[in-house]
């Protein structure tokens, strides 16, 4: 992590679902009252994903939880968000998510020198044998560093 970086949340889930295959940062176009959640540690990532429409790239459900000190002006907790990336960039994304099978997921929310910033992964879905792979190889990872710590 990059000095001015702070960290808000991360999906870990979506390691354990998709292999991941490029990543991107992209800013996001936000309220004033969902800075101030996302500063509070409010927000959700787990069904967090992208998609490109009409030129743009939208992130749907991100859940950023109401702010209560914004009483009537506050924001709809998962409206599509705007994301901020050049266009060529999101030109690729558009390309590569026609692929079948490769989805853009959010991975990460962070505060980056006191903006909002979020890491998105184009991903594939993984099978279940994969993930079992996955675990096995988890399991063994700790059971040589156990042993390892016993002698």
């Amino acid at each position: 992590m990059a000095e001015g970086e702070k960290t808000v949340a991360v999906n870990r889930r979506a390691g354990f679902d998709y292999e991941f295959l490029e990543k991107y940062e992209a800013g996001m176009v936000l309220t004033g009252s969902e800075i101030k959640s996302i500063r509070d540690g409010r927000v959700n990532l787990r069904d967090a994903f992208a998609q490109v429409r009409g030129g743009e790239l939208w992130l749907n459900n991100l859940h950023i939880a109401e702010y209560p000190a914004a009483n009537q002006f506050n924001h709809e907790p998962t409206r599509p968000r705007k994301l901020l990336l050049h266009k060529g960039e999101i030109a690729h994304l558009a390309g590569a998510l026609e692929q079948r099978g490769l989805t853009l997921i959010a991975t990460r929310l962070y505060l980056k020198n006191g903006r909002a910033k979020i890491e998105l992964a184009v991903g594939r879905g993984k099978k279940s044998y994969d993930k079992r792979e996955a675990v096995a190889k988890r399991e063994a990872d700790r059971a040589i560093q156990r042993a390892l710590r016993q002698r």
